[in-house]
């Protein structure tokens, strides 16, 4: 993961490109940004059903249900 001023640098390359760039090349890029955006949520949904069929499967046990199993227990 990158630090704040890395993020901030390379941030100020890209822009500095854009504003070079011509408008069909930026039209390109928002659609490259937009395709990467929705395959993300795509990842995001799919590891969701994912989770929600593992418990289904597999059964789980809330955070607070896990706290009051071990207070019974101590």
């Amino acid at each position: 993961m990158k630090t704040e001023q890395e993020r901030k640098a390379i941030i100020e390359s890209i822009n500095v490109l854009l504003n070079q760039a011509y408008d069909s090349v930026l039209d390109e890029i928002l659609a490259y940004l937009q395709r990467i955006d929705d395959m993300e949520d795509e990842e995001d949904l799919q590891a969701i059903k994912e989770a929600r069929e593992d418990r289904r499967i597999n059964g789980t046990v809330s955070w607070n249900e896990y706290q009051g199993y071990n207070k019974e227990t101590a």
